[in-house]
């Protein structure tokens, strides 16, 4: 929280002591200042829904959720990443695969994990998401051609705050929170989340939720 409101700080100041009538930098400074009041607002509804999953979380409002629908429309809400990286993304989902689940809470699991895939893919890249069913429950799988993982921050991915590249992480506004609300949400429906990954050969997500009776 610090970091961003020290920049909007340190900016407007220098908007206030002159800067703001030189036209060859305003527009930028205002622009910087936009930057990090989005940054500080991502991570303040992150902290608030991460806070709200690990104290005393609400009911989930549990109903049948056509997969393939939901997870299309999450890509047409991510499209301009995909089109600014000239990435390709193939929904390899059935149409008749449906689950047991909170679509907002599943909803937020599918964008925080597509929106890392492709954050932190190549351009030109390629983003798989698929499903399979197994013994009552859908494993639902994101696979990117992205940088990859290193082994040894593996065991720590899902932890709060813990960022792989903390440099990068800010620059794409990454919160370090977006894999533990993830982690969260998919163990209060009861599954489980897990990643393979290698560097520079990319990265598969993985998570677990009922399938729908």
């Amino acid at each position: 929280l610090k970091s961003p409101l020290t920049s909007i700080h340190g900016l407007a100041e220098t908007l206030l002591s002159g800067a703001v009538d030189d036209r060859a930098n305003n527009r930028r400074f205002v622009q910087l200042i936009e930057e990090d009041a989005t940054r500080l607002a991502r991570l303040i509804d992150d902290l608030l829904s991460l806070s709200q999953l690990e104290a005393q979380p609400a009911p989930l409002k549990l109903s049948r959720v056509e997969l393939k629908p939901l997870v299309e429309s999450v890509i047409a809400l991510l499209n301009p990443g995909v089109k600014q990286r000239r990435l390709r993304v193939v929904c390899d989902l059935p149409g008749d695969l449906a689950v047991q689940a909170d679509v907002e809470r599943l909803r937020q699991v599918v964008s925080n994990l597509l929106d890392n895939a492709i954050k932190y893919n190549r351009d030109e890249g390629e983003i798989l998401i698929s499903a399979t069913r197994e013994d009552g429950w859908v494993k639902v799988t994101v696979a990117d051609t992205g940088i990859g993982i290193p082994a040894k921050d593996l065991p720590r991915i899902f932890e709060r705050f813990y960022r792989v590249d903390k440099a990068r992480s800010r620059e794409l506004g990454g919160t370090g929170l977006g894999l533990s609300i993830v982690k969260h949400i998919v163990e209060a429906h009861g599954g489980q989340v897990s990643v393979a990954s290698q560097l520079d050969q990319g990265s598969i997500f993985s998570f677990t939720v009922p399938l729908a009776s």
